[in-house]
């Protein structure tokens, strides 16, 4: 039971983190892209090959609102990463048998 509401936890904190707070992050330029712009290497930047995908430049294409587009591309990349990374996990964890998943509890039980 706890397993379940630290996850649904997580869940919510990412949530508000990708939906909400990202859009107060800062909108400055890291410290790599300051360095590219005060060396000059900047002027030879070029835009990026998925710069007109969908997700672009941390916006959702065809939403005006800068907030809401913020939100959801935080939200779906937040989804999308979940999603990944948990079907990896579960496939991992799938394809060490019972007698490894055995062992597990059992070492969890000894400590």
């Amino acid at each position: 039971m706890q397993t379940k509401r630290f996850f649904a936890g997580f869940l919510i904190v990412s949530a508000i983190l990708a939906g909400i707070v990202s859009f107060y992050a800062s909108s400055s330029p890291d410290g790599l892209e300051k360095v590219a712009a005060d060396k000059g290497i900047a002027a030879k930047e070029e835009e990026h090959g998925l710069a007109g995908s969908p997700l672009g430049d941390y916006g959702v294409e065809g939403i005006g609102n800068a907030r809401l587009s913020g939100g959801l591309a935080g939200l779906i990349g937040v989804g999308l990463t979940l999603a990944v990374g948990g079907g990896l996990f579960w496939t991992i964890r799938r394809r060490g048998g019972p007698e490894a998943r055995a062992g597990t509890r059992a070492e969890s039980r000894t400590d």
